[in-house]
């Protein structure tokens, strides 16, 4: 007989302890703000688009979570309306273009750096269980890249779950692939909104999850026809006093203040060649949720060479029955190529920057188109007019054979089936969520599945 006597194995409490939270580490999001009776989300948007998608997944959220929620952080209009009280003006992030830039940019950094840092306070008294950020990758990656640091430094336990929603565009720009790996450093899971971005993600360490394009949302919310002879495109039409038989055009310059200040004049101008050969011609100006820009466009009005209706922002249905009626639509890009396409309208995208950050597109870019269609569907289905290319002569002669060219606007209306597609997740990507919440109960949306796995997530 072998006797095994009893041995009294003791461990360092150093490591009990770390084990203990290894344990504690794998519980979910929502399981671990059981504890605290709620969760505590701080998330942050710098743009129009991401504001508009913060305010979708806050709504998620609420929705299906099972504890009450609290939010805090920064956004715009949309977010505040779904209970954020913005830490600073939601605009003082948003930028473009590196030479345009410049000249500002002292007084710039110097606010970025500001902003930043009251936003890492911020986050830091909060103590939230998630972080969300929301496209806006500049700022966006530092905020979680200092967050974490600061967790770390301070020996924290229980530091929040970093989710960055909107990829960045690694796809688009020589190299973007490689430096995909740094993002496993600070972010826990990355949203993508993109096919085939998931799988590259996840080929270079970093967590990830299709959910769909945020369009997705106005086609859920709404039904994406062509509206013109429907009751809704009646209406619209009767509201604003237009004539039936009017040539009816959605211009959309853009969300932020540079780009519109640079794209509306030229708009103006290829507008203003297009009165002769359409003397009923009625322009639909769609204005972001941007008060700079709800101001600039508001004082451009006086010389605009057109009659001209107003769109304001904050109603998708109102939106979708102004593209009901128009017969095209001439934009900026950017989201808004993939809301027309989705639309059935016929566009236009146009796009203009500074001498230096067009060459520095030029010689970057890996792809030959900018609008989103046609990099998917890899085809020139929706022209663009672009660089030296995007001038008032040129963007008239496209639209009126956007007008009068069954052919040509028939091959967009076309392409939208197969584009609608591409946005949306398989049932084999949604199936391998690991449902805490009943998402069936819910119809399936990009932010409801986002939420989704939020709620569920365990971090190891």
């Amino acid at each position: 007989m072998i006797r095994v006597s009893k041995m009294k194995i003791c461990f360092p409490l150093s490591t009990l302890t770390q084990r203990f939270s290894t344990l504690q580490a794998t519980k979910s999001v929502i399981d671990k703000a059981a504890v605290d009776g709620e969760l505590r989300v701080f998330i942050v948007a710098g743009e129009v688009s991401g504001d508009n998608i913060g305010s979708r997944l806050m709504s998620s959220l609420k929705n299906l979570s099972p504890l009450p929620l609290r939010f805090h952080g920064v956004g715009g209009s949309m977010m505040c309306k779904q209970g954020l009280t913005s830490l600073f003006p939601m605009e003082d992030l948003s930028v473009m273009g590196l030479w345009e830039l410049l000249p500002h940019l002292y007084k710039f950094l110097l606010g970025l750096q500001v902003n930043l840092k009251e936003t890492i306070d911020a986050a830091s008294k909060f103590k939230p269980h998630v972080v969300v950020t929301v496209d806006s990758k500049g700022f966006s990656f530092r905020l979680l890249k200092e967050l974490r640091v600061r967790y770390n430094e301070q020996h924290l336990g229980n530091s929040p779950v970093h989710f960055h929603y909107v990829a960045p565009s690694f796809w688009a720009w020589k190299g973007g692939e490689s430096r995909l790996g740094a993002l496993s450093e600070f972010v826990d899971h990355l949203f993508c909104i993109l096919p085939n971005e998931e799988r590259v993600c996840r080929e270079h360490g970093v967590e990830a999850t299709f959910v769909g394009h945020p369009v997705l949302e106005d086609s859920s919310e709404i039904n994406l026809v062509r509206k013109i002879c429907t009751p809704q495109g009646l209406s619209f039409l009767s509201k604003n006093s237009l004539p039936s038989d009017s040539t009816v055009v959605s211009v959309l310059p853009g969300s932020r203040l540079q780009e519109v200040e640079r794209m509306l004049p030229i708009f103006s101008k290829a507008i203003k060649l297009l009165k002769d050969p359409f003397p009923k011609l009625v322009t639909l100006i769609h204005v972001a949720s941007n008060s700079q820009v709800d101001h600039y466009i508001g004082k451009y009005l006086r010389e605009w060479p057109v009659p001209a209706i107003l769109v304001p922002s904050g109603s998708t249905q109102l939106k979708y029955d102004a593209f009901g009626v128009s017969q095209a639509a001439l934009c900026t890009s950017g989201t808004v190529a993939v809301e027309l396409q989705l639309a059935r309208l016929p566009s236009l995208v146009a796009y203009r920057a500074h001498i230096l950050t067009e060459l520095f597109i030029r010689y970057k870019a890996k792809i030959p188109y900018i609008s989103l269609p046609n990099i998917l569907l890899d085809s020139p289905i929706i022209p663009e007019a672009l660089f030296r290319a995007c001038n008032p002569s040129n963007l008239a002669l496209i639209l009126e054979r956007l007008l009068l060219d069954e052919e040509m606007r028939e091959k967009q209306v076309v392409a939208a089936e197969k584009l609608a597609q591409l946005l949306h997740p398989s049932e084999g990507g949604m199936s391998k969520l690991v449902h805490y919440t009943d998402l069936d109960s819910h119809r399936y949306t990009p932010s409801n599945l986002a939420a989704s796995t939020i709620l569920s997530y365990a971090k190891l």
